[in-house]
């Protein structure tokens, strides 16, 4: 078999996604046209060759429409030869863009490609695509007759059936920030962050992490969603989640680039891991967050490794209970869990996440000397994906 090989990773700092945030002032194609051209600028690739760009993005509407992806290869200055295409697998978007991209490899289809994903929520706020419509239609309707629900209650009840309370969550979070606030004053991240200009200066931190982070304060935080009709139907929820032991909404991009080894000798390139094995799974759209377990799990037994094999995993923070019942159903190792934060303290840009947290694993692998590292994450509509990659 061939292989698909990594042989870099980028991504910008985070910045709030509201108005004010520090990357709120970036058009959403200039955001995604920075990490791209670092790819070409960090590699020295001809970007002639690449044979498609595939990014992840999730509120596609707005500034955020009409194939972004190919709007950012126009705004990199990529040769008009290169095609690009946006894909929604909602938070693991550029996740999947990524398994895409290295199965087009794997294939022999694909020599060059960029998996690649952007959201900026402060321009294209969460939920503005659908405009008050009604995106489910009337089969759907019948099939859920009780309703689905926002991703919010869904963690609410994963909470509850996994007995998770409010102080495991917002140690959980807390600590979060605390890896995060430790990695960036080493320099952890250094490495994989790219500046962005923004006016005179330029952006190269993540703004979402908060080093003063305490349990204590994260404990007078009011519960989210009170009030959440759907909430109704599950008695066992206590409402324990906050936005504080909650990812924020977040602007940012990420990108990966991915080679054939015939690639690779073409342009005298050293790879810095290749994947190993994915796995896409569905799951209860009403827990909707737990499809990480059964994707992780599948991904697992493709390759025959266990979970002690893997050095680190990213498991996507969307909530503080997503990862906490991910870690008791997989009896993973919490040192080996998110070692440099997760998306509560490093941020959330939907459509970017999955490549983000690609590019974190990567470092992680290479600053530990660990081989097999993991990323899953949870998605809308009960669904996940899970990738292993081997540090070369």
């Amino acid at each position: 078999m061939p292989d698909a090989f990594i042989v870099d990773a980028v991504r910008t700092g985070s910045g709030r996604g509201k108005p004010g945030g520090a990357l709120s002032g970036v058009h959403p194609v200039d955001l995604l046209a920075t990490v791209l051209e670092s790819l070409v600028q960090r590699t020295g690739i001809d970007p002639a060759a690449i044979d498609d760009v595939i990014a992840g993005c999730v509120t596609q509407a707005g500034e955020q429409s009409v194939n972004i992806a190919r709007n950012a290869v126009f705004a990199a200055g990529f040769p008009e030869t290169v095609p690009a295409t946006t894909v929604d697998r909602q938070c693991g978007s550029s996740q999947q863009a990524a398994a895409f991209a290295a199965q087009g490899v794997l294939a022999g289809y694909y020599d060059v490609v960029i998996a690649c994903g952007v959201e900026s929520m402060s321009r294209a706020p969460m939920f503005s695509a659908m405009q008050g419509k009604d995106v489910y239609g009337a089969k759907l309707a019948a099939r859920y007759p009780d309703g689905l629900v926002t991703q919010g209650i869904s963690a609410e009840i994963i909470s509850a059936r996994w007995k998770l309370d409010r102080e495991a969550l917002d140690t959980f979070a807390a600590q979060s920030h605390a890896r995060a606030a430790a990695a960036a004053a080493a320099g952890d991240f250094d490495a994989e962050i790219v500046p962005v200009p923004v006016g005179d200066t330029e952006h190269r931190a993540d703004e979402t992490i908060r080093p003063t982070t305490t349990v204590d304060g994260l404990g007078r935080l009011a519960p989210a969603f009170v009030g959440d009709p759907a909430g109704d139907r599950f008695a066992e929820i206590e409402w324990s989640i906050t936005a504080g032991n909650s990812s924020p909404l977040t602007d940012g991009a990420s990108a990966v680039l991915i080679m054939s080894e015939r690639a690779l000798t073409r342009f005298g390139l050293a790879p810095r891991a290749r994947f190993h094995s994915f796995a896409v799974t569905g799951d209860d759209p009403v827990l909707m967050l737990t499809g990480i377990i059964p994707a992780t799990r599948k991904a697992l037994e493709r390759t025959g490794l266990s979970i002690d094999d893997i050095a680190a995993y990213e498991v996507n923070e969307a909530f503080a209970p997503v990862p906490l019942a991910w870690l008791n159903d997989l009896a993973a190792d919490p040192a080996r869990l998110n070692p440099r934060g997760g998306a509560i303290a490093l941020g959330h840009a939907l459509g970017a996440s999955g490549a983000r947290l690609l590019t974190t694993l990567l470092g992680v692998l290479e600053a530990t000397g660990g081989r097999y590292g993991l990323q899953t994450m949870c998605e809308g509509g009960g669904m996940a994906n899970a990738t292993i990659i081997e540090r070369l």
